[in-house]
């Protein structure tokens, strides 16, 4: 079996291996289409042949602004095997973003999804000399479709494309991915090929995965977590079918039946939100067996030698609850991995007592992204912690001021460290010290079973002291509280405060249903979040959360909010992830209200 050392050559080792009638697959007006390995094999040459005509070299730049379809996929093999470097963007970020990426990557070419991310892209091509043409995958109006890009190289030998792949090196950089920084203007990570393939190598033989299995993929492929999970899924032969969008997830699960996906835990929420509600609107025994099911799951633990007796309870919760769960996720799902941001262990819980194993996994854009996964194996497995460092890769912690007892900040060396942030020595230098990037994440080992697992807890920068200088650690106290049903999404306030207070989004689904069955008189989320009777709800709830905080952590007061957190409405990344200096600046009156 031939060795792949960029990443370019992960599509030949599938081909040469184990090649796929549906390597690839996307909806297209209602239909699965599905491209064969030889098919993606044969565009992305055509790509790198156009690329060619049009005078790209070695280093140039170019930009895919797409969702996610397997053209997405043979325009970046296309560019990576003519020693081109792939710059992905978001598809929904603003127009300033767009020029300044644009212009500090000096992008050449750019390829968009549809009509409206042209537009984007051409209303700041003028302020872009450097960008010379656009091509769209849909077809739109005044742009150039992929399929005209495709004819630009008709003509040249395919040996030139050869000729220079095989110039390529393993060092050689491959893409610049910008972070999107919730202030200031996003950084490009600088990967090389090999900087990602060493990560796809070490994480492939963690996931159970092979060249039978069925995987959906929704998360954007511009992110760097689910590019590298693509590249493992190609290198094992897994055959990947892309979800027409978020909304419509729930119908491709149940069409696709994957056996296995990767999901940002926002995602899960909200289906651990909907098992809640199923529950709650049974009656009867029915009602009482799912919520005993329910209360079963939450507290399981697959490290915990179960007696006879819970045994044949979770065989019967089982055949009549938990495999209603996995029909949901379409019926054969085995496991997904989870990352981007921190997982309530609550969640890894229940969907792995039901069967559907949950893991951990974590890393950032810098380190290509994966530094350490939880194992699929249950009994190594260690809810509460992303596990153990994958191979080639340390982890060392650096202990300081405000940090608890065994935590401190995570730095990371290995073959998986960035090259370093184009264009920006300087923050480079203060980001990798001697080999180790420093991650502004806080953590802490924990041994169990022979390993050293890692567990989160907390970023260097969100570490706040209140007015009576004790530090506060805010993810710890908003995962406790997002263990409460009725809420929906948190952010702890209190930074140079004398107390600690939160902005609470509810679980107005959830809190309907409780509502209707208290003879609550409210109904919209305006009418609920002001009655007395669902504030005292809230206020009991936290306190018996508040039990597991020292006084000072201890959330005294809250606002409960009408209207959800989105990437639309800016408080959120594209990954999901809370903007905490948006949100503190978007809210101020009520977290000034709160305080009045």
């Amino acid at each position: 079996m031939k060795d792949f050392t960029r990443l370019f050559d992960i599509i030949y080792h599938q081909q040469d291996n184990y090649p796929q009638s549906d390597a690839f697959s996307f909806k297209d007006n209602g239909e699965w289409k599905k491209f064969s390995t030889q098919q993606i094999i044969d565009t992305a040459n055509k790509v790198s042949l156009s690329l060619l005509k049009l005078g790209v070299k070695s280093d140039d730049k170019v930009a895919i602004v797409s969702t996610s379809r397997p053209e997405w996929n043979a325009v970046d093999l296309g560019i990576l095997q003519i020693g081109a470097v792939n710059v992905p963007v978001y598809p929904t970020i603003s127009e300033g973003e767009y020029k300044f990426i644009f212009a500090d990557a000096e992008i050449k070419y750019a390829f968009v999804n549809d009509k409206n991310l042209f537009d984007k892209i051409t209303s700041i091509k003028s302020s872009l000399p450097g960008l010379l043409d656009i091509f769209s995958f849909e077809k739109v109006e005044g742009c150039k479709h992929f399929s005209e890009f495709l004819e630009i190289g008709n003509g040249i030998d395919l040996s030139e494309v050869k000729k220079i792949a095989d110039a390529v090196k393993p060092e050689s950089l491959a893409t610049i991915i910008y972070t999107s920084g919730t202030t200031g203007n996003p950084k490009g990570v600088m990967l090389s090929h090999n900087n990602v393939v060493s990560n796809v190598k070490a994480v492939s033989t963690l996931l159970p995965l092979n060249e039978t299995k069925k995987v959906l993929s929704f998360l954007p492929l511009c992110h760097i977590f689910e590019r590298v999970v693509i590249y493992v899924y190609m290198s094992t032969g897994v055959s990947v079918y892309y979800a027409e969008s978020m909304e419509k997830i729930a119908d491709n699960l149940k069409e696709v039946q994957p056996n296995f996906f990767t999901s940002v835990p926002r995602l899960l929420e909200k289906v651990f939100i909907k098992l809640e509600t199923a529950g709650n609107n049974l009656e009867g025994w029915k009602k009482t067996l799912y919520q005993n099911a329910l209360e079963f799951a939450k507290s399981y633990d697959p490290g915990t030698n179960y007696g006879m007796a819970d045994k044949f309870k979770k065989a019967v919760y089982d055949k009549l609850i938990y495999s209603k769960w996995r029909l949901a996720l379409g019926g054969n799902c085995e496991g997904i991995c989870t990352g981007a941001a921190a997982l309530n262990p609550l969640l890894a819980r229940v969907f792995t007592c039901a069967g559907i194993v949950i893991v951990e996994g974590y890393g950032q854009t810098e380190s290509s992204p994966v530094i350490t996964v939880n194992s699929f194996d249950t009994e190594k497995l260690l809810i509460g912690t992303v596990g153990k460092c994958i191979d080639g890769v340390e982890v060392k912690l650096d202990h300081r001021e405000g940090m608890a007892e065994g935590d401190g900040e995570i730095f990371c060396k290995g073959p998986n460290v960035m090259m370093g942030y184009y264009k920006r020595p300087d923050i480079t230098a203060e980001t990798v010290v001697d080999g180790w990037l420093k991650t502004g994440d806080v953590g802490r080992f924990i041994e169990y079973r022979g390993g050293r697992y890692l567990k989160i807890t907390d970023r260097v920068k969100e570490l706040f002291k209140t007015s009576g200088g004790k530090y506060i650690a805010p993810q710890q106290i908003e995962n406790k509280m997002k263990e409460i049903g009725f809420i929906e999404q948190i952010m702890v306030v209190g930074e140079n405060r004398n107390f600690v207070t939160a902005l609470i989004v509810p679980n107005f689904l959830n809190l309907s249903e409780w509502c209707l069955k208290h003879g609550v008189a409210a109904k919209t989320p305006a009418e609920i979040i002001k009655n007395a009777e669902v504030h005292k709800l809230f206020r009991d709830s936290i306190d018996e959360k508040n039990k597991n905080f020292g006084q000072w952590e201890t959330v005294k007061k809250f606002e409960l909010m009408e209207k959800e957190w989105s990437i639309e409405g800016g408080e959120l990344t594209p990954t999901m992830k809370v903007k905490r200096k948006v949100v503190l600046e978007k809210y101020k009156a009520v977290i000034e209200k709160l305080y009045a």
